[in-house]
């Protein structure tokens, strides 16, 4: 089992130069093998194996940067032609794509071998070949965590941060759940869900209260020098773009801040947790109208994070098929109302004197659903 923690870092100018080094050469290596064994199957029919050892010779700089972080390019374009290639997976991806110095993420992964990945004295993280790197280490790990390797990224606005990889040695010990601590989620655009109590999870609509900023500041930056295509971008253009990923990115940690305390808060509480398995991305298309909110709530990174939590606490989380009529049958007589497919119909009235909401309605239910897989399946 592994777990992972991720810091904040602060390089010093000398090794935000080395990342960026880095950065480049693990895209610049990723490209040139791609490009090998793409030539090499339309001249004999079959891939090439190939190194970033090949290509040191000709390119000088690339000995100036960790060797492991070119192993591991490596062995991500190995495993970008496996998920492409291999007959098992149910679903293939596309053909791996050259990287992008523009469009693709920075960052690179190296191994911890001998202890060259160390963290030292709560304030600093030892990285290879860059040395001690300022860190923010706001959580120790456990004594008989092992550790396996380091991911250094830059985001958009700027800020570096390491994610460390851990090994877990022991596994904890079992939790014997209690199934009939349980709650149904039913999603809701205006509150990230409704449960089977009529709670909500949240009233932040965080890209909208930035919105206004956000405009504001986009609209200054299309109005710069290096706006339009193949334009030669000004420095001013370059801070302004810097102030609007700043947005960008304070919008997307408000949302998972929030997101990460309300499904701790599920997970700490309750032992089973029912939720449909819906498809966020075709929710979020314009025949539904609510696209935006959609996105804005982050439902499909909240379910992820009450799967993994609850996993970690040896809880039960559980799916419900998305075909599954909730909103429609009545929690107490169990009547189906064809006229609730109307996402307009907020109230339900049924013929038994039931009178609740469309959403608390469609919890009780995902929850009975839910109680019912997961009795069927122990």
């Amino acid at each position: 089992m592994n777990k992972a923690i991720k810091y904040r870092i602060y390089p010093t100018r000398e090794q935000a130069v080395l990342f960026a080094k880095t950065f480049g050469c693990c895209r610049k290596v990723y490209n040139l093998m791609l490009a090998d064994k793409m030539e090499s199957y339309q001249a004999t029919g079959k891939f090439v194996a190939v190194t970033p050892a090949k290509y040191k010779k000709e390119y000088s700089y690339l000995k100036e940067v960790d060797s492991l972080a070119l192993a591991n390019a490596q062995i991500n374009l190995q495993s970008a032609f496996r998920s492409r290639f291999t007959k098992k997976r149910k679903r293939k991806n596309g053909f791996p794509k050259f990287k992008s110095a523009k469009k693709s993420r920075k960052s690179y992964t190296t191994n911890n071998q001998k202890g060259t990945i160390t963290l030292m004295d709560s304030r600093y993280i030892k990285l290879p070949k860059v040395g001690k790197v300022k860190a923010k280490i706001h959580r120790q790990p456990e004594m008989d965590w092992q550790l396996k390797s380091a991911t250094v990224s830059q985001n958009s606005d700027g800020k570096y941060y390491v994610s460390v990889l851990f090994e877990l040695e022991s596994q904890p010990s079992a939790y014997v759940a209690d199934k009939t601590n349980a709650i149904g989620l039913d999603y809701a655009s205006d509150g990230l869900y409704v449960d089977d109590n009529g709670n909500k999870g949240t009233n932040h609509k965080y890209y909208r209260e930035s919105h206004r900023k956000l405009a504001k500041a986009q609209r200054r930056l299309s109005r710069m020098q290096g706006s339009k295509k193949k334009e030669e971008k000004s420095a001013n253009y370059l801070k302004q773009l810097k102030k609007v990923n700043r947005i960008h990115r304070r919008i997307a940690n408000q949302r998972l801040d929030n997101l990460h305390k309300i499904s701790t808060e599920i997970a700490n509480q309750y032992d089973v947790v029912c939720v449909e398995s819906l498809n966020m991305k075709s929710m979020s298309n314009k025949k539904f109208g609510n696209g935006k909110s959609t996105m804005d709530n982050g439902y499909g990174m909240f379910l992820k994070m009450l799967e993994y939590k609850f996993a970690d606490r040896k809880k039960y989380f559980v799916k419900v098929d998305k075909w599954f009529p909730s909103s429609q049958i009545c929690n107490g007589c169990g009547k189906v109302h064809s006229e609730m497919k109307n996402l307009n119909n907020r109230i339900m009235k049924c013929d038994c004197g039931l009178i609740i909401g469309r959403d608390q309605n469609a919890a009780i239910n995902i929850k009975k659903e839910g109680l019912r897989i997961l009795k069927s399946v122990s």
